[in-house]
């Protein structure tokens, strides 16, 4: 339910957020349709597709067999053909199960014939731990469909960002891989009434600051504001850039921040060994070495999986905390 703040904004959760942008993708143009486990009378295990049958029917809001590799196989076909599927898969993990049809068919098809066919659909899914959902549910692994040249990827912070974000993912004509963090759907935010649609691969400076840069994707990017307002009261100004998409990945934007405040650190959920962080330190180090005052530091999960006891798990992912104590190292404050 929508409420307004004292500005008079329409303030709406990440969850209601996303449903609007398919809701109104799905009004708009008749070749949208979903297809996924329990997302039409369930509505998803997170309940973010509430009411999406009742408007759209069974035809488009499809409910399927447990086969992840069907249901993408399902939605690469039926994008080849003209059609413009969301593929739902519950949790990020299972994304394992789609490979072959996301990096071996979908991620290639435009390319082995010759630009006459492509495959405009968009894979929904999960990322984000400290759910207490244990080892084989709570992992974010966006990074793989980043490594493929074909795909593009989405990690939305905002429920604005996530609108936006969503509606352009739709209509694109590549295929999309949506994460959405499972621990943000209950977020709020200002979400507009009328039309908008974000560009994939611009990047949204979440907070200015001059004395270091946190670049942060999805649920890392309240981490990273929550570490620069414990910055703020020692002194230190902290920069926070959501890059939105991890590809198209907007270079500049993160180059010139590192350029402006000479320091670093990126923060990621997905796993730190040759994941996220690692690309963005790189194009940093890149781009703006001169300009660098300390290394490029980098965090993500812990290298071990994701343990079931909360006090464990709490411990595998970056916080406001441990991002605010490297900060403190880089800028020389004891």
């Amino acid at each position: 339910m929508s409420t307004s703040n004292s500005s008079g904004e329409r303030i709406i959760t990440f969850g209601e957020a996303v449903r609007e942008a398919l809701a109104e993708e799905l009004r708009r143009d008749e070749t949208v349709f979903m297809i996924g486990e329990d997302i039409a009378e369930a509505g998803t295990a997170f309940k973010v597709l509430t009411g999406l049958v009742d408007e759209f029917g069974p035809e488009r809001i499809m409910d399927s067999p447990i086969s992840e590799a069907g249901i993408t196989g399902i939605g690469v076909g039926a994008a080849m053909t003209g059609m413009r599927p969301v593929v739902d898969i519950m949790f990020g993990d299972f994304i394992t199960l789609t490979m072959d049809q996301m990096v071996n068919q979908a991620a290639k098809i435009h390319y082995m014939s010759g630009g006459k066919f492509k495959v405009p659909m968009v894979l929904r899914t999960t990322l984000g731990a400290t759910r207490r959902s244990a080892a084989q549910h709570s992992q974010s692994l966006h990074a793989w469909f980043s490594h493929v040249p074909g795909l593009k990827v989405v990690v939305p912070s905002t429920p604005y960002d996530a609108k936006g974000l969503m509606k352009a993912a739709i209509r694109d004509d590549n295929p999309v891989a949506f994460f959405e963090d499972k621990m943000m759907y209950q977020t709020k935010g200002h979400v507009p009434e009328e039309e908008y649609v974000i560009p994939l691969g611009v990047a949204d400076i979440k907070r200015e600051g001059t004395d270091i840069t946190l670049v942060a994707t999805s649920s890392m990017v309240y981490v990273a504001l929550d570490a620069a307002e414990m910055l703020d009261e020692i002194g230190i100004s902290a920069e926070v850039v959501d890059p939105r998409t991890t590809f198209p990945l907007d270079k500049q934007t993160i180059i010139e921040s590192a350029k402006k405040t000479s320091r670093a650190i990126v923060i990621d959920e997905g796993y730190e060994r040759y994941g996220v962080t690692a690309e963005i330190a790189s194009v940093i180090a890149d781009g703006a070495f001169y300009y660098l005052d300390a290394p490029v530091k980098r965090m993500g999960a812990m290298d071990v999986p994701i343990p079931f006891s909360p006090v464990l798990e709490d411990l595998t992912v970056p916080t406001p905390q441990s991002v605010t104590d490297m900060a403190k190292m880089l800028t020389g404050v004891v």
